[in-house]
C-alpha cells in the first residue's frame, strides 16, 4: 500500500464552510459522504478539523481525495488487526509496576506497531501544512488535559496522537508534549474552527455506543469512557452554540445497524448514511451561505 496522492482542487468563488469531524471510530467514515454531497452541491470546504477517528478522514478530505479513494484506503487501514495483538509488557507493568517500572509514555494494552506501519504506508512523509485544504488535527495534552491543535508537522504522527485511545494505544510524544486521544479534551472540536474565524461550520458528530453486556474489565472501562465522552460532547456543543457568532450546523448520521469499533466492512453503508444526513441539511445550508454572502456585501 503506497502513500496516497492528493488531488488538486480549484476553489474558485464557491461558497465555503469549515468541516469539523468529531470522534467516532469507523463511524467517522460518514464524513466522506458529507464531503461528497457538499462538493456535488457546489459548496467548498475551506478548512477541515478532525478529532480521534475523525482525524483520519479529515486528512483524506484535506488532501482532496474523492469518495472512492477514501473508501478504499479506509478498508485497508482501519481493520480489527490493528488492535489484535496484546502488549504483554504493558499488562505486566500494571501488575508489578515496582518490578518492571511503569512509564505513561509507553503504556498501551495493545501493540501499536501495525497501526504505526499502516499510517506510514498510507501517508508517507505528508506534512499537515502541505494539504490542499488547511487541516487541523486535535489531540489532548496528557499533562494538563488541554486540547492541542496540530496544524503543521508530520500528518502520520498527528493522526496517531489523535488516535491514542486511552488504555488501548500508548500516548505519542510530539513537540515536547505527551499526547493522547483528541476526544478526551473535546469529542467534536468546533472551538478550533471558531478560533480560526469560521463563519459557517458543518460539524459531523457521533455519540459513543454503550456496551450491551459488561463481562470484563475492558468493557467496564469502555462503558465509563462512553459515558464521559457523551456528556462532554453535549456540554461542549451547548457551550459553543451559545458562545460564538458563526453559524453551526450539526450533521448526525442515523445508523439502523449497530456499528462497532472495527466494523470496516460497513464503511460503504456508513458513507451513504453520512451522505443522506447531509442531503437533509443541504437546502438549509445553502440559505445560510446565501445570507452570509449577503451580509458580507452589506458590510463592504
Amino acid at each position: 500500500m503506497g502513500p496516497v496522492q492528493a488531488v488538486a482542487q480549484n476553489p474558485g468563488r464557491q461558497p465555503a464552510v469549515t468541516l469539523v469531524i468529531g470522534s467516532g471510530s469507523v463511524k467517522c467514515a460518514a464524513a466522506i459522504g458529507v464531503a461528497q454531497v457538499l462538493a456535488e452541491s457546489g459548496i467548498r470546504v475551506e478548512r477541515v478539523v478532525g478529532c480521534s477517528g475523525g482525524a483520519l478522514f479529515a486528512t483524506l478530505i484535506a488532501m482532496g481525495l474523492d469518495a472512492d479513494a477514501s473508501r478504499e484506503l479506509t478498508l485497508r487501514l482501519w481493520t480489527k488487526e490493528i488492535a489484535a495483538t496484546r502488549n504483554t509488557r504493558a499488562m505486566l507493568s500494571v501488575l508489578a509496576p515496582k518490578l518492571l517500572g511503569f512509564a505513561a509514555s509507553r503504556f498501551g494494552l495493545r501493540d501499536d506497531r501495525l497501526i504505526n506501519r499502516r499510517l506510514r504506508d498510507a501517508f508517507g512523509d505528508l506534512q499537515i501544512e502541505d494539504t490542499k485544504i488547511p487541516l487541523h488535527i486535535t489531540a489532548t495534552n496528557f499533562k494538563d488535559g488541554e486540547l492541542v491543535d496540530l496544524s503543521s508537522g508530520p500528518a502520520t504522527q498527528a493522526i496517531r496522537a489523535s488516535l491514542a485511545i486511552p488504555f488501548a494505544f500508548a500516548p505519542v510524544e510530539l513537540n515536547g508534549q505527551l499526547l493522547v486521544d483528541g476526544y478526551v479534551s473535546d469529542p467534536m472540536p468546533v472551538s478550533v474552527a471558531i478560533k480560526h474565524g469560521a463563519r459557517v461550520i458543518v460539524a459531523v458528530g457521533f455519540e459513543s455506543p454503550m456496551m450491551e453486556h459488561i463481562g470484563s474489565a475492558g468493557r467496564f472501562a469502555m462503558q465509563l469512557s462512553s459515558i464521559m465522552s457523551n456528556n462532554l460532547l453535549r456540554a461542549r456543543y451547548a457551550f459553543n452554540s451559545v458562545a460564538h457568532h458563526a453559524e453551526l450546523i450539526t450533521i448526525i448520521p442515523e445508523f439502523t445497524q449497530r456499528i462497532r469499533l472495527f466494523d470496516t466492512d460497513k464503511v460503504p453503508y456508513i458513507i451513504e448514511a453520512g451522505a443522506q444526513a447531509a442531503r437533509e441539511q443541504i437546502d438549509y445550508l445553502r440559505r445560510v451561505l446565501a445570507d452570509d454572502a449577503a451580509s458580507k456585501v452589506v458590510a463592504a
